[in-house]
Formats: structure tokens, sequence, C-alpha cells
């Protein structure tokens, strides 16, 4: 861990596509996936990641782990600038950093067993084999709520809520300080995303586990997470603790997401937030602030001059020209 006591630091990570055209394929542009993204997480704190359906959000955790190559910027994980690595070195140090995807049904092989998906971290990383993998896979299978003899059993014997379990263990079995939630409970029934929810704040509890949880639903980073980061079209533009997020959002864009939540007492009233139009190109983002084009609240300024991310209040940083009077 580096000396300023965050697990993982993020400085200015941009994630560009090639757009390419023509009959030579040149480049006409690039998708701005991830542009300019810098956020901390502490050992053992989960950071929730919020936003709209194509603003940048499992880009940028498949960017931090290297699975996406980024464009630009500097990923620090216990002090090491990972995206200096070499390639062995980087295949050594992912047994730290691991993923937990978003479909439980294409994540998982089908034609390996439960044990075997399980085990394949562990015997590519040489840490077990023989009786001691067998055992440490039943381990495994049991702090995940399955039991261990249907090691056997093939991912299509389980239901959805058991296979994300499969994949859970298989991202826990190296022992990690830090795993990506690619949207892990969204393809779930809601009475199953709980179960796997109380799953995941329990191992973080219990082995102190880092977690950067990406949702597009605010209920369930809210009843997961430490710290919240609101991200719009590649830029994180709102972040906060949990509590002071739901409580006073500071960005028009983090308003409108909350004033959507329904709510469950029918005499409490929200009023709506309506945003016009959809999501702008990441291949031709708007000038100035990039949300100007959808904000209720926007002024003339707002389409000329892009917004800092400041801090606003202790631990609340926003990116917005009307907070900067």
């Amino acid at each position: 861990m580096d000396n300023n006591g965050k697990l993982l630091e993020v400085t200015g990570l941009r994630t560009w596509f090639p757009v390419k055209s023509g009959l030579f394929g040149k480049t006409a542009g690039h998708v701005r996936a991830v542009d300019g993204v810098s956020l901390t997480i502490a050992p053992g704190e989960t950071l929730g990641l919020v936003g709209e359906s194509g603003c940048g959000k499992s880009t940028l955790g498949r960017s931090i782990l290297r699975l996406i190559e980024p464009t630009d910027g500097e990923v620090r994980f216990e002090g090491e600038n990972i995206l200096a690595f070499g390639r062995e070195r980087m295949r050594r140090f992912r047994g730290k950093m691991q993923i937990i995807f978003q479909d439980p049904y294409s994540s998982l092989n089908p034609r390996m067993t439960a044990g075997n998906i399980i085990a394949e971290p562990l015997g590519v990383h040489g840490q077990a084999k023989g009786k001691e993998l067998a055992e440490r896979v039943a381990q495994l299978m049991e702090q995940v709520g399955l039991r261990p003899e249907h090691a056997r059993r093939y991912p299509h014997e389980f239901s959805g809520g058991q296979r994300q379990r499969i994949g859970i263990a298989r991202s826990v079995a190296l022992n990690p300080s830090f795993i990506v939630g690619d949207e892990p409970v969204s393809a779930l029934d809601v009475s199953v995303q709980a179960q796997v929810l109380n799953l995941l704040v329990d191992l973080k509890e219990r082995y102190g586990i880092a977690y950067l949880f990406i949702s597009h639903d605010l209920s369930v980073v809210r009843h997961i997470s430490d710290r919240v980061a609101v991200m719009y079209l590649g830029k994180i533009v709102e972040e906060a603790p949990r509590e002071e997020l739901f409580r006073r959002p500071l960005h028009p864009y983090t308003q409108a997401l909350l004033a959507a939540l329904p709510v469950p007492d029918p005499a409490k009233r929200r009023t709506a937030i309506m945003l016009k139009g959809d999501l702008p190109s990441p291949i031709n983002p708007p000038s100035g602030c990039y949300f100007h084009t959808r904000c209720p609240v926007k002024e003339k300024r707002c389409a000329e001059i892009e917004p800092s991310f400041n801090e606003v209040s202790p631990g609340h940083k926003a990116a917005c020209l009307l907070l900067e009077r």
C-alpha cells in the first residue's frame, strides 16, 4: 500500500476507441468511453459507481484491471503504476485484483464443472494442487453458500443466483484485496439480489476486500457502498459519502437520477426532474459541460466552459459551474 493510505489511485484515466472509416480504415474519430477519470479507493472500502447505460462505467472498471488497455493516465495499486507493468509481471499481479461479471450465464465456461471453474485461478497461479486444491474448492463453495458435493455439476445445472455465487467464489479464490463488481446483481431476481449483496458484504467484512461496485440501480448502491461516484459520458461529475450524496446531491444530473427513484411511502412525493433527449454520442461530446445539452438549470456559459471537479464540502466533490459562484 502507498503512503497516503489508498489501495487504488486512478489519475486522469482515458480509454478512447478509434472509429475507422473509408476503404483503408482511416481513423475518423474516437469513442471517448472514459475521458479523464480520477478516483481513489481505500483498503476495505466500497466505492459505488452509478450512471446511465453507455456512460462508460464498465469500461472504466475493466480499464483499471487492464482487461481493456487504457489510452492514457495512471492506475496506482498499492503504490505501483500497473499500466507500466509488462505482460508477465501483470499476470503475477492479477491475483490481487479480480472481477465479478454482470452475466452469470456467459461468464462461466459451459464445458467446465463448477469445481474446475473455481479451481482454475488457483491452478494458473500455482497456489494449490491435488487434494489441497480440492479442499480449497470445497471451502470456497461453502463460503459462498454452495454445497461442495455439487462441484461436479456444470453451469447449466445451477440457477442464476447459484451461477453468480460460482463467479464470486472464483473471484475470491486468490484472496484479492480489490474486486470490480460489474453490475453483479442486475441479471438476478430481486430476492436473489439481496442474498448476493449480503454475501458480498460478508466477504468484505471477513477479508477486508475493497470493491468498485458498478450499478445503474441507486437503491443497490446505497445498500452496499461507503462512497458513491456518479458518471456521465465518460467523466465523474459528483462523488461523496453515501448518505451525504443521497441527502444533498449537488450536480443536476445526480439530482435527476435520485428524483427518478421510486418512493415506498405513498404519502411522500418527489418532484420529477425531466432530462431532455438521450445521452450524447461519446464520439462527438458537447462543448463545455458535457451535461449542458440536457441540464434543466444550464446557463449560457455552460456550453463554453468545462467545469472543474472541485471539493464543495469535506469529501463532497462535483463538477458544475453553478457551484463555482
